[in-house]
């Protein structure tokens, strides 16, 4: 007899996923992108939503094929973005009805979590950094809608994260996206800006990165990042002076994290624009004991919250 199986779904903003958790193992984790008109840059709540509900049936072929006819013991959703009082977002309704059904259909719990909780278990998890989910931790939390850093402890709903720095202004997943769309990179654009970043020989202009106890401005660079493009006309250096400065802006908060929390607190790097080759080597090079998710498990996945519902299956 095989051992119990967690369901874990989570409907971000830009991607519908599904994941099957095995005695602290993914034996699943199951992605659909949601779609976004050519030159933009974005989506509005309610078309992410109305394409959620339109992408969990394709993805439950391959997610009967993974549970092999098994039956999940409990079923766990991302229902708002962050463990705060009044977060809250259009598109986790999907999941969360989804989530509900298949809990009342199969006679199992179901247990609710944050998108952000999910994130941050998928990156201990894929970075090898498992035992850190017992203990206080900073973690780095960028995405497209999300520029936090955090400092991190274990709780009964997964873990309690207070926002100890990040971005005042613009998003850095927004900044990544608006200067793809800009060179003409479709949306959205992380990897193929990545790729671009890689194509670059110039030397890349250096700017100091101010931060204020772990806050800074992004706003600025994409006037910055506009104003390369307009002179020079060269994709590849813009994505790449792009790249080079969010590498360094992580650097600086990592480091002001670090003085004001502890010299030896361990820092997990999760989000999607934390899934950047680029950015990650950075950041390894200048700070010790960083640990970042591969890049199935730091972008948007259900993954996460399989994990912290067979935890908490566990722990009742």
């Amino acid at each position: 007899m095989k051992t119990p199986c967690f369901l874990g779904i989570d409907t971000s903003n830009y991607t519908t996923s599904v994941a099957v958790a095995r005695e602290g193992k993914i034996i699943a984790n199951l992605k659909a992108p949601l779609p976004v008109k050519e030159g933009e840059c974005g989506l509005r709540q309610s078309d992410a939503l109305f394409h959620h509900v339109k992408n969990l049936p394709t993805l439950m072929p391959a997610l009967r094929e993974a549970l092999a006819g098994e039956r999940p013991s409990a079923v766990g959703v991302s229902t708002r973005p962050r463990n705060q009082e009044g977060s809250y977002m259009p598109c986790f309704l999907a999941g969360a009805s989804a989530a509900q059904t298949a809990s009342a259909a199969l006679g199992v719990p179901l247990y609710a979590f944050s998108h952000q909780c999910g994130h941050l278990r998928a990156a201990l998890y894929s970075s090898g950094a498992d035992s850190l989910a017992r203990e206080r931790f900073g973690a780095f939390h960028i995405s497209g809608g999300t520029t936090e850093m955090l400092l991190v402890s274990p709780d009964r709903a997964g873990f309690h994260a207070d926002i100890v720095g990040g971005t005042r202004d613009l998003n850095a997943g927004q900044l990544v996206d608006r200067i793809g769309v800009m060179l003409g990179l479709a949306f959205p654009c992380g990897m193929a800006l990545e790729r671009l970043a890689m194509e670059n020989e110039r030397k890349l202009p250096r700017r100091k990165i101010k931060t204020e106890d772990g806050f800074l401005h992004l706003s600025g660079v994409e006037n910055m990042a506009r104003k390369i493009y307009a002179e020079s006309g060269d994709r590849a250096y813009t994505a790449a002076f792009l790249l080079k400065y969010l590498a360094d802006a992580v650097i600086a908060m990592s480091k002001d994290l670090r003085r004001l929390h502890g010299e030896s607190l361990p820092i997990v790097y999760a989000g999607g624009v934390m899934s950047n080759s680029l950015i990650r080597a950075d950041v390894t090079g200048e700070i010790s004991d960083a640990h970042f998710a591969e890049p199935a498990f730091s972008a948007d996945n259900a993954a996460g919250i399989a994990l912290l519902t067979e935890e908490k299956y566990r722990a009742v």
